[in-house]
């Protein structure tokens, strides 16, 4: 399959806060696209743009050629994609080309591939990092698993989205490549927000330190992005506090499948489940300040 804009049809499914700036980085290509969310409003946007709107991920694969997804948790990917009456691979014609860029489990990965390929359908997982700004822009990180042959194939549709596009090797890989990401973010956020934390006690001008330290050997996409949103107290998601959980998740088990032992990610598990519990799991994953700060007796909200 050649990929061209104008010939190639795109079928879209997930519109939330990543998946409706994606589908539009690819529809300013000039990808024809058809979509799908399970709440259709929030496809709205890009069907007043010109995407076309079908009522089913089955539907969206009878129309496409190749189709994207990223959506919320495992069983929302398995419904999207393998329910046998609904799902996408039920409406893919043969050569078609499904990818997963969901943040997912591997062998749900795997699982998929072999799957899309008993009916002579390609499948690529396709995980992302970048959160909101990342996709509105254009600049995601793309983690790609699956045959290297169809990952090529894609290139112009993963350029359209990312700017750092990484084949990683076969199925599952990709979404191996984003539990490590995952990692180190959640421990990452962890210094950031304790940083700022003792910041404020110390009496500090909280922009003049990160003006300082976010240029440094300290500096990191977390806390040039994250951080400004923080000191401004602007919690709301560019990636879920329940989705980073669900990710948390993934990453334990499969560390316990391979016998390692984890105890910074379980700490992060640990803190992030205090955030859900305080009610804020529909918040930014920046909302860790929160706990953090609660468990100091710091009101950060109306310091």
């Amino acid at each position: 399959m050649q990929i061209e804009a104008g010939t190639t049809r795109i079928g879209w499914i997930g519109t939330g806060v990543m998946g409706q700036s994606m589908c539009g980085q690819l529809m300013d290509r000039g990808f024809a696209t058809t979509v799908y969310n399970r709440t259709r409003k929030k496809a709205d946007p890009l069907i007043d743009r010109g995407a076309v709107w079908a009522d089913s991920p089955r539907l969206v694969a009878e129309q496409s050629d190749v189709v994207f997804a990223i959506v919320s948790f495992p069983r929302d990917v398995r419904q999207v994609f393998l329910c046998k009456n609904s799902g996408v691979l039920a409406g893919c014609r043969d050569g078609s080309i499904v990818v997963d860029m969901t943040t997912s489990e591997p062998a749900l990965a795997i699982e998929l591939y072999n799957t899309a390929k008993q009916v002579n359908v390609q499948s690529l997982d396709a995980p992302v990092s970048g959160g909101d700004v990342g996709a509105r822009e254009g600049t995601l990180s793309i983690m790609v698993g699956g045959e290297r042959e169809t990952f090529e194939t894609l290139m112009p549709c993963f350029e359209a989205m990312g700017k750092t596009v990484v084949y990683q090797g076969d199925a599952g890989s990709g979404q191996h490549t984003k539990m490590v990401n995952q990692t180190l973010i959640a421990t990452g956020m962890i210094g950031v927000c304790e940083a700022l934390l003792y910041a404020h006690k110390a009496g500090l001008d909280l922009e003049a330190v990160l003006r300082s330290v976010g240029s440094g050997a300290a500096g990191s996409w977390s806390l040039s992005n994250l951080g400004p949103r923080i000191v401004g107290n602007h919690f709301d998601p560019g990636f879920f506090v329940e989705h980073f959980i669900k990710d948390i998740g993934i990453a334990l088990s499969e560390s316990r499948r391979m016998g390692l032992s984890m105890p910074g990610l379980s700490l992060a598990d640990a803190l992030y489940q205090s955030v859900k519990a305080h009610g804020d799991a529909d918040r930014g994953t920046h909302a860790l300040m929160l706990a953090l700060a609660e468990m100091s007796a710091v009101d950060w909200q109306n310091r």
